[in-house]
């Protein structure tokens, strides 16, 4: 049976049609396969479960509709939706796995990620994240009001793209030295993952074996997510949709 890869949805009320799509996507791509891995970023912005956003809780319902035909559902924290909790997947009947994971997919390990932690070269942006991860800063922000943690937010997703717009594309990418070492770490040869918004596969050698990495792309651009059965690995996409050039 498939496994299902896909990461860096961003959805968000801004962009209803991205919604209908991921939706879509849930109905078509994703029935009958055995298992579906999010691995971060399914929502531009989250800010705690508590969140009562109708275009969130319409997510949930989807997920929670196609885990309850059986297919397998589990989800990665991104930089936009770290704080996804315990609340979040219950309701929606998928379960949190930690960032990295090795998962064995017909017998060969794989290591799947969400891709931030390979940008290393962003030193800025590891502060952050070194900080904002930590389970204290957490129950410090999430004891704070909603609309709180709302505003913060959204000027953190300015200055994120303040950030972004200042910062050569290369230093956003993966470091090839980080790479490395995630493939000797996690004692595997191929590897799977987000972030970057640069959707392809890419052959290499590590210690004299062949080794692959495959980047997942970001739905701002078009759909994309990985089709996996019986050894082959298929990165795929799906039609534009027209809020999501416009975003």
């Amino acid at each position: 049976m498939a496994r299902i890869f896909v990461s860096d949805v961003h959805l968000d009320a801004s962009a209803p049609d991205a919604s209908e799509q991921f939706f879509e996507f849930l109905r078509a791509e994703c029935a009958g396969a055995e298992a579906l891995y999010i691995l971060g970023d399914l929502f531009e912005v989250w800010v705690g479960d508590d969140d009562p956003d109708p275009e969130k809780a319409r997510v949930v319902r989807a997920l929670r509709n196609l885990t309850e035909t059986g297919v397998a559902a589990f989800v990665i924290h991104g930089n936009r939706d770290f704080l996804l909790g315990r609340q979040f997947c219950d309701q929606a009947g998928v379960r949190l796995l930690q960032d990295p994971v090795v998962i064995e997919l017909d017998g060969e390990r794989v290591l799947v990620t969400h891709g931030d932690a390979l940008c290393t070269d962003d030193h800025a942006y590891q502060e952050l994240r070194s900080s904002v991860r930590t389970a204290e800063w957490q129950k410090r922000f999430l004891s704070l009001p909603f609309d709180v943690r709302d505003r913060f937010a959204n000027r953190a997703r300015k200055g994120s793209k303040a950030h972004n717009a200042r910062t050569a594309p290369n230093i956003q990418d993966v470091n090839a030295a980080a790479v490395e070492t995630a493939y000797r770490t996690a004692r595997v040869r191929r590897m799977i993952h987000g972030h970057t918004h640069r959707p392809g596969i890419h052959n290499t050698m590590v210690d004299d074996e062949p080794a692959q990495r495959i980047v997942l792309g970001a739905w701002y651009e078009e759909g994309s997510y990985l089709y996996y059965e019986n050894g082959i690995y298929d990165l795929r996409t799906l039609p534009r949709h027209a809020s999501l050039s416009s975003r």
